[in-house]
């Protein structure tokens, strides 16, 4: 959404036309006296007769902006605490090993500089640099991903191949670090991951990121071995069938998610995510229609300019060079209302990518939900498992006891089964707790987003609405200032 880094040769001719026209409109004199003209450009096609525009008033700051780029502030937890990470210096170097890729043999570090005051990181007056690559952010993404399962974590950057061999380099690598930043910087200002030793080793430790995997407990407490990394066939295995049973057995799980709230909350969210996406669609259309309103005033400006010049440097009667006063004051204020224009656009794209910033957001709480299901997918596998060892043991059982004196390898085959039993029954313990965690993290995540929605979607509309107002009314004063010349013309020809 709202993606206007790339400028295609369209654009390039009108931000060139603008330029053009804004050097050449006459400057609004308010008392009636022409200053002294610098000279023209020996490539320029009009004449001298045209003043430089002054536009002072037309270029300003946000209106609740307060002087401060508000992306600029550093990340803060709470209170006096904060985490300010900034990625900058791009540099480009050469991969060791050689690719069939094009531009394969070439990658692009970061230096990810970091000012603190959290003990965790140092304390106060901490400050550190390293260089980073795109694949450990990736690494990073990853481990977070596995360790602080249940949180909604932000959503990493694509690595997108495609878009690096279609886009030019020097926007490729501005685009990508602007988003690490963002990245980086909404990291920090998790409550839980901001303080983590992840993030902290990945900020501090410089060389090779030293992050391990770190070990499976799902897979761990599905086959009762030691701790393996990465998820092993035998968990996929098992857990599939149960997924399959759960979608199409007749039989119900023995374990169902029962939190009434939760699922009111998760359906809520889901519909919350599809109106968010038709308002995104919304604010796009106007940031396009702004956009279309500041070109279309801007290139009548510069038409009103050039049919002066024809009045003046043709004119044969004194009615044409009234004309050509009128058309004077008509082209200085298109061009200030184009300006204008320009400037609330800007404006509405800092506010509205709020919206699009949450549509991220919406991804991270779907993998939140994903853990907890997960989590509750192994619960009911151990259930099932624990189930079916039962099973077996009394059948054996059954079968043993008709014979007289017992039969040795069905006792030693149910010997081994309660082993198992014993052995799941400790996993599906430790599985009900990872699950209860889930669900601790889950109901704790999302009072804090709807903390910070309130919060960011208050600032957001008092943005939009102020900037709104603001830019309407310094337009108003510019056509009502024309109007009251317009008039007063009519009373002199009256």
């Amino acid at each position: 959404m709202m993606n206007h880094d790339q400028q295609q040769p369209h654009d390039v001719l009108r931000a060139s036309q603008d330029d053009e026209m804004e050097s050449l409109v006459l400057h609004d004199d308010h008392s009636g006296n022409h200053r002294q003209q610098p000279p023209q450009s020996p490539n320029s096609p009009f004449n001298s007769f045209l003043d430089p525009p002054s536009y002072a008033d037309a270029i300003f700051t946000s209106f609740d902006s307060n002087g401060h780029d508000q992306t600029l502030e550093p990340s803060t937890r709470s209170g006096s605490d904060y985490l300010h990470i900034s990625v900058s210096d791009p540099q480009e170097e050469q991969e060791l090993t050689n690719s069939l890729v094009p531009g394969g043999n070439t990658y692009h570090t970061y230096l990810i500089t970091t000012r603190t005051n959290i003990p965790e990181f140092g304390g106060p007056g901490s400050e550190f640099s390293v260089r980073r690559r795109f694949r450990e952010v990736v690494t990073l993404s990853e481990r977070l991903s596995e360790t602080y399962r249940g949180y909604v974590i932000p959503v990493r950057p694509e690595k997108s191949t495609v878009e690096r061999q279609v886009m030019q380099k020097g926007e490729f690598v501005e685009q990508r670090r602007v988003a690490l930043e963002k990245y980086l910087r909404k990291l920090g200002s998790h409550p839980v991951i901001g303080k983590s030793e992840e993030l902290r080793v990945f900020l501090e430790v410089k060389g090779k990121l030293p992050l391990a995997k770190t070990t499976d407990v799902a897979s761990r407490m599905l086959d009762g071995a030691p701790a393996k990394a990465g998820r092993d066939l035998l968990r996929m295995f098992k857990e599939l069938k149960q997924s399959v049973a759960n979608d199409w057995g007749a039989a119900k799980p023995l374990v169902v998610e029962e939190d009434k709230d939760f699922m009111e909350k998760k359906d809520k969210l889901m519909e919350f995510e599809h109106q968010l996406s038709d308002v995104s669609q919304q604010a796009e259309s106007l940031v396009k229609c702004q956009q279309d309103m500041g070109e279309t005033m801007g290139e009548l400006g510069l038409a009103f300019v050039k049919l002066t010049k024809f009045e003046t440097e043709e004119a044969l009667f004194d009615s044409q060079n009234v004309r050509a006063t009128d058309m004077r004051n008509v082209a200085t204020a298109a061009v200030k209302a184009s300006r204008l224009y320009r400037e609330l656009n800007t404006q509405t794209i800092k506010h509205l990518d709020k919206l699009h910033e949450y549509l991220g957001t919406m991804l991270a709480i779907n993998n939140a939900f994903s853990d907890r299901s997960s989590a509750l997918l192994t619960v009911q596998t151990l259930s099932s498992e624990l189930a079916s060892l039962h099973s077996r043991i009394e059948k054996l059982e059954v079968a043993s006891s008709k014979i007289f004196g017992g039969d040795k390898s069905r006792m030693r085959k149910i010997e081994e089964l309660k082993e198992a039993v014993r052995v799941t029954e400790n996993a599906k313990i430790c599985a009900d707790r990872e699950y209860e965690r889930m669900k601790e993290n889950n109901r704790s995540e999302l009072e804090r987003i709807d903390r910070e929605r309130h919060n960011d979607f208050q600032s957001m509309l008092r943005g939009f609405v102020v900037n709104q107002t603001g830019y309407a009314e310094k337009m108003a004063a510019v056509w009502e200032k024309l109007a009251e010349e317009t008039a007063t013309y009519s009373r002199d020809r009256s």
